[in-house]
């Protein structure tokens, strides 16, 4: 299902208090930080029995190496540095059934710089 390339029947995944139940995606960023997106930030759901992994491919000549885009950032709080140069962000706020429309959740930052 265009744009996406790689997609599969719902009857066959599970579901978990953070999307499907799909293996997790690390991206470990400087300092050996790492960043966990779960199925809930990873699979779109594309129709009533279809999903498919939410990352499109860049082209043979991408602008940049990686974009991150609202999908997979939903649900996680980030707090930008400018001064700073520094970036804080937590985990799946539903791994504490938080959401972001809840503002108790900026104690659970993770600061990279």
């Amino acid at each position: 299902m265009a744009p996406f390339e790689t997609c599969f029947d719902l009857s066959t995944i599970g579901r978990t208090n953070t999307g499907l139940d799909v293996p997790t995606i690390g991206l470990v960023l400087q300092g050996d930080v790492e960043w966990t997106i779960f199925g809930g930030n990873s699979m779109v759901l594309v129709s009533k029995n279809v999903a498919c992994l939410g990352f499109v491919d860049g082209g043979k000549e991408p602008r940049t190496a990686v974009v991150i885009g609202g999908h997979q950032l939903e649900d996680n709080l980030l707090e930008f540095d400018l001064v700073s140069s520094k970036l804080g962000f937590s985990s799946s706020l539903l791994l504490q059934n938080g959401s972001c429309s809840r503002s108790d959740v900026s104690e659970n930052l993770i600061a990279i710089e």
